[in-house]
C-alpha cells in the first residue's frame, strides 16, 4: 500500500514540477493555503469536489485518473525517518520547546482543551525580519477542542456503569 502510495505522490509531484510553479502559487490559484496543496499533491489530504476546477486550472496536465485518486480518503501517514530531516527536525525541536507553554497559554485562553488537527489551517510564509533577513512563519491555525466532562448519563451508546452497584 505505501508503495502504491509513493507511486501516486511521484506522479503528482512530477505534474507539478512539469508546471514550474511553487505549492504556494498553486495555492493562490486555487484558494488553498500552501501546506493544504502540498499534502494533496503528497496524498496527505483528499481533494473535494468543489476544488477540481480550481487544480485542474492550476494544474493542467492532471489526469482524470490522478483527479479520482485525489479524490478518495487518503491514508494519512508519515516515514518515521522524516525525523531525521533537518528542517523537520528543527520543527519538531521547536514545538517540543515551546509546547508546555503554548498549552498552558492554551489553557489560561480557552479552558482544558486542544487544538484540533483536523479542523486545522496550515500555512508557511516567508517574511523579512526587522534586520533584513528572510524569516519564515509557520501558522497553526486549529479549532479549539475543549475535553469533557466524562458523565454516564451523557454516552449515548447505551453502556453505562450501573450507579446502585
Amino acid at each position: 500500500m505505501a508503495e502504491a502510495k509513493a507511486m501516486v505522490t511521484n506522479r503528482l509531484l512530477a505534474v507539478k514540477q512539469k508546471t514550474g510553479k511553487s505549492f504556494t502559487q498553486i495555492a493562490e490559484e486555487t484558494g488553498l493555503t500552501n501546506v493544504y496543496v502540498a499534502q494533496l499533491l503528497r496524498r496527505q489530504a483528499q481533494l473535494k469536489a468543489d476544488t477540481v476546477p480550481n487544480l485542474r486550472g492550476a494544474l493542467p496536465e492532471l489526469s482524470d485518473e490522478l483527479i479520482q485518486e485525489m479524490m478518495r480518503p487518503p491514508l494519512r501517514s508519515y516515514d518515521p525517518n522524516l525525523i531525521q530531516e533537518p528542517s523537520v527536525y528543527r520543527l519538531n525541536e521547536a514545538v517540543m520547546h515551546f509546547g508546555e507553554s503554548i498549552k498552558e497559554i492554551i489553557n489560561e485562553d480557552f479552558g482544558d482543551g486542544i487544538m484540533s488537527a483536523i479542523d486545522f489551517y496550515c500555512s508557511v510564509d516567508k517574511v523579512k525580519g526587522v534586520d533584513g533577513k528572510d524569516r519564515v512563519v509557520v501558522t497553526f491555525d486549529g479549532k479549539y477542542l475543549p475535553y469533557t466532562e466524562q458523565k454516564s448519563e451523557n454516552m449515548v451508546s447505551g453502556v453505562k456503569l450501573n450507579q446502585n452497584q
